[in-house]
């Protein structure tokens, strides 16, 4: 056994896992008509001439399921975060009451639910495209260990089994974030 080919293997197992996590978090941006934290935490507000994540500047919470409620540690800067908000890609419209930020999200359509599954697949594939790539890497890394020698042919094939269970593995992963996606969309 080689310890270079076992590198390979852990790295390449690290990517496969942060190819799947980015997939993940992918899929919680897309708006299902429930509220979703997530859908605002990153979003980048003017707090005293520089860009912070809303999460550093304000509490986030979900009073009820089609709604978030934004409430600012610092009071000032309750029209800087509805401000971003308004210029973010949400197509919401804040509520301002002077203290805190209310967003009411809308019943998606079935046609709007129908093209959002249709993203949430494209996302999935994109994962799935990442996961072959970094096998592929991780394949020519085991084939130059072995051109140079460094492992035999049978350890070749054996981590090269290693590396299909591992792309078997976070593909089903991604399959299940997109089966629970898929019925989190459809649901009423």
């Amino acid at each position: 056994m080689s310890e270079m080919a076992d590198l390979v293997l852990e790295d390449t197992a690290q990517k496969m896992h942060d190819a799947v996590s980015h997939s993940r978090r992918e899929f919680s941006k897309l708006r299902t008509g429930r509220a979703n934290p997530e859908l605002v935490e990153k979003l980048m507000i003017d707090y005293y001439g520089t860009d912070v994540p809303l999460q550093q500047v304000a509490g986030v919470t979900v009073p009820e399921a089609r709604q978030l409620l934004i409430t600012p540690y610092d009071k000032s800067s309750v029209g800087a975060i509805e401000k971003a908000i308004q210029k973010s890609d949400l197509g919401l419209t804040p509520s301002n009451d002077g203290v805190s930020i209310r967003l009411n999200f809308p019943p998606v359509t079935g046609d709007h639910r129908k093209q959002l599954v249709r993203q949430v697949r494209q996302l999935a594939e994109d994962g799935k495209v990442s996961l072959r790539n970094d096998r592929r890497a991780g394949r020519h890394e085991l084939e130059a260990l072995h051109k140079d020698n460094d492992i035999t042919e049978d350890e070749l094939q054996r981590y090269e089994k290693d590396l299909d269970k591992m792309i078997h593995q976070h593909e089903a992963d991604i399959d299940a974030a997109l089966l629970a996606k898929e019925q989190e969309l459809l649901e009423d």
